[in-house]
């Protein structure tokens, strides 16, 4: 059955229904129904009761839309203001409600509240854009989820947006073109956001000053094809929100228009190009009078044109003829990689705007600087393109399965799996773009892009997971039985090897092979503990990438990944803050910190010399009673169980809060204020300290280094008796009767009967050090490595014309 509905207003939204071969275009309040089934004609007249009911629906719907469209494209939008929130972007309530209220079918009444005014709008018109009323909607729903689903209202919003969006695989949605679907998809956000009409609120305030969170925005976004990928979805609405604490709607507008921008500019890249570019799809040109784009050879700069394709970067030089020269840098290397660097004329750096490009120190580099007076941004963003090209393939090639691999064809649409994450890494560089233009880019741009974030962030390789089988995943065609896979084969008496059960299953059953599963990130205990926790609880799967009530797999290792690089961030935020300037602060933070330990070995040396005999003499006492017990070997493991019973004891005093909120603070006073001659006068000083430490400390290595070496061949043959002399004894005498005399030596030394006994044998150690000399040192002069490779290749020719 073959059935065409046709709409044809101005201003509408089209919607392209694939799968059912319908296409409908919302605005006309009158339209044409045309059916064909098995050659059979259906007359108009003999539909006239649907054709009538379709005829309101539409008709309702467009009514509805076009007055959010003359509503919110009023002269008080500002869709490019980026700074305060946008007041003159939010929709009246009175003129919503009168154009919403005649078309209500669902129940506002829910068992947890009555529903928001955006919850509606959303819910209706979505259910319209599905071919259905929202009552219709809301009763399906009910019989398809248990009852704990259906009654939360964020769900049934969710089933209405998502089943409309389930329809569309294309790489960006066609119906973003059209404003008042752009709108429709902001209510959609904050009718997510707030289901529920709050207490106290009435009707008319649920439009003004919207603003969607990030929440509702991580949720909702990265359901629409090409707006949002689901890794950097928090990171691309920090980038929207700015300062504020949500996306208004003409930030959000802003934003679309913009990506649809860069897409139709692509169209004409393809164009223009693809006569001498061909299986490439140009993703960006960098080509600009005011802002040029130059390449450094052999310290001389060359400028050009960019042009970064899925696979390769070219470069166009211009001559003084204005000849183009064009040379081209695989980006499908393994090794690959690309790096932010400095350029000058004369090998001198001076320009932190250039990145360099190689496949390794022996390979041909590329150093590009892109010339931009505003700073480093416009270096970073392409850095940015680069690297998600780079990073693409790398990816296809760790986790997508092996050129020529047959297996490909057993799982149905794994064939366009490298197409697919091509098109993924196509629309991250274009929404970089997009925001580049907007000029609302984070510090770093690269984690704007999916490929180039997840490579270096904690739990990016589970994500990775999640994308190949995203990807490559599909339906068996065939049962699929691998031979070369020994492990997992069963063989029964008649011979025949078993179909493999350790392939990684997507939540609406595909299949991702085990063969493709040569990455080493597999066998890691955490992708262990994803894929067995990977299945739905209660949602409604509506697609691999669209799941009703519950979360994909993609979803779930996104919001892992977030949670760790959170913390990965408090963390280094805590470093940040403890990180001091100035030579005097740390060093009075280091004393702070080693307290402790120094009122450990104050109180030792107070031992030592006898100050309270009677806790010296205990001390003493205890310590034999271990020695000559046997036992020191318990000693290392009992310290270690009384400070891990004391680290236990303060963290649950702590949780009691019997500890106070300051405890574990470490506080130190400011340095007192001082000029810009008193700063260079203290760092002089602090210098020349390190300059002495670092003179002595080199000079003890060096008399080491003579008495290890026979430079002074008495105190080297001293020095080897007495070594033979100590091993002999800790050979033949107990190591507790050694032990029990170091002890004694040590707090006998300050007492009168063997302090000058002491003194001596210190005068002389240091009589014996004094007297051993320092290796020599030889200075050479200076020499550049010009120089060193010119005297060099003198050699050579020299001993070649002597052998001649």
């Amino acid at each position: 059955m073959l059935s065409k509905v046709t709409f044809s207003p101005p201003n509408s939204c089209s919607l392209l229904y694939n799968k059912v071969g319908c296409s409908a275009r919302i605005g006309s309040s009158r339209f044409k129904v045309a059916s064909q089934f098995q050659g059979d004609k259906w007359k108009i007249n003999d539909i006239d009761p649907m054709q009538e009911r379709l005829n309101s629906w539409f008709s309702k719907t467009q009514n509805f839309l076009n007055g959010v469209t003359l509503t919110l494209t009023s002269p008080r939008v500002k869709s490019g203001d980026s700074g305060k929130p946008d007041n003159g972007a939010t929709v009246d309530a009175q003129q919503l409600e009168e154009i919403f209220m005649a078309e209500q079918t669902i129940h506002s009444s829910t068992p947890n509240g009555i529903l928001s005014v955006p919850a509606i709008v959303s819910i209706e018109q979505f259910s319209r854009m599905n071919g259905l009323t929202g009552y219709k909607s809301q009763k399906i729903f009910k019989a398809l989820v248990n009852e704990s689903v259906n009654n939360d209202a964020r769900n049934l919003v969710e089933y209405c947006c998502f089943r409309f969006l389930s329809r569309d695989n294309s790489a960006i949605h066609p119906c973003l073109k059209e404003p008042a679907f752009q709108r429709l998809i902001f209510i959609t956000m904050h009718a997510w956001e707030n289901p529920y009409r709050k207490e106290n609120d009435s009707e008319k305030a649920s439009f003004q000053g919207m603003l969607v969170g990030e929440e509702a925005f991580a949720r909702i976004a990265p359901a629409i094809s090409g707006i949002a990928d689901r890794s950097t979805v928090h990171n691309l609405f920090r980038a929207l929100a700015g300062d504020q604490q949500g996306i208004s709607l003409g930030t959000w507008v802003t934003y679309v228009d913009e990506l649809l921008k860069v897409h139709g500019a692509r169209k004409s890249y393809g164009t223009r190009e693809s006569t001498w570019i061909s299986d490439e799809k140009i993703l960006c040109i960098g080509s600009s009078k005011k802002r040029p784009v130059v390449k450094w050879e052999n310290n001389m700069a060359w400028p050009g044109k960019v042009i970064l394709t899925d696979k390769a970067l070219y470069f166009e030089a211009f001559d003084l003829r204005g000849k183009k020269d064009s040379t081209r840098l695989d980006l499908t290397t393994d090794k690959m990689q690309v790096e932010k660097t400095k350029v000058g004329p004369f090998g001198v750096v001076l320009f932190d705007s250039a990145v360099s490009i190689s496949s390794g120190p022996k390979s041909e580099t590329w150093v590009l600087e892109f010339v931009d007076l505003g700073g480093e941004l416009r270096r970073d963003v392409w850095h940015a393109f680069i690297n998600e090209v780079i990073s693409l393939h790398k990816f296809i090639c760790e986790f997508g399965p092996e050129e020529g691999d047959q297996s490909i064809n057993q799982v149905y649409g794994a064939q366009k799996g490298k197409e697919r994450a091509t098109t993924s890494a196509i629309n991250s560089i274009a929404r970089l773009q997009a925001l580049q233009f907007t000029k609302k880019l984070l510090d770093d741009p690269i984690k704007l892009v999916q490929f180039s974030y997840l490579q270096n962030v904690p739990y990016g390789d589970i994500v990775y997971q999640t994308l190949a089988v995203n990807y490559w995943g599909g339906a068996l065609v065939k049962k699929y039985t691998d031979t070369d896979y020994r492990p997992s084969q069963v063989a029964g008496p008649s011979e025949e090897v078993l179909e493999i059960s350790n392939h990684v299953y997507d939540i609406d059953g595909s299949v991702y092979l085990q063969k493709w599963k040569r990455s080493p990130s597999w066998e890691s205990s955490a992708s262990i503990n994803f894929w067995k926790n990977s299945s739905i609880n209660q949602g409604m799967v509506l697609s691999k990438n669209l799941v009703v009530a519950d979360v994909t797999l993609i979803e779930r290792a996104a919001m892992t990944c977030k949670e760790k690089c959170q913390l990965v961030e408090i963390t280094q935020a805590t470093i940040d803050a403890a990180t001091l300037k100035g030579i005097p602060s740390n060093i009075d933070l280091f004393k702070e910190l080693m307290l402790p330990l120094t009122v450990i070995a104050k109180n030792f040396e107070r031992l030592r010399r006898w100050e309270e005999p009677h806790l010296t003499i205990s001390f003493l006492a205890f310590s034999y009673l271990i020695i000559f017990r046997n036992l020191l070997p318990y000693i290392f493991p009992m310290m270690l169980m009384v400070l891990a019973a004391a680290m236990l004891t303060l963290k649950r005093l702590k949780d009691q809060g019997r500890l106070g909120r300051l405890f574990g603070k470490v506080t130190i006073r400011d340095q007192p204020p001082s000029n810009t001659i008193q700063k260079i006068i203290a760092l002089r000083d602090a210098m020349q300290d390190v300059e002495n430490y670092l003179q002595n400390m080199n000079v003890t290595l060096l008399k080491i280094r003579t008495i290890v070496l026979a430079g002074y061949p008495q105190i080297t043959t001293e020095v080897a008796l007495v070594l033979f002399s100590s091993a002999a004894i800790l050979l033949f005498v107990p190591f507790k009767y050694v032990a029990a005399c170091l002890i004694f030596d040590l707090f006998t030394r300050e007492l009168e009967f063997r302090r000058e006994m002491a003194k001596k044998f210190v005068t002389f150690l240091k009589e014996r050090w004094d007297t051993v000399p320092a290796a020599p040192v030889a200075v050479l002069p200076f020499e550049s490595n010009v120089s060193t490779q010119g005297n060099q290749q003198k050699k050579i020719d020299e001993q070649t014309k002597k052998k001649l």
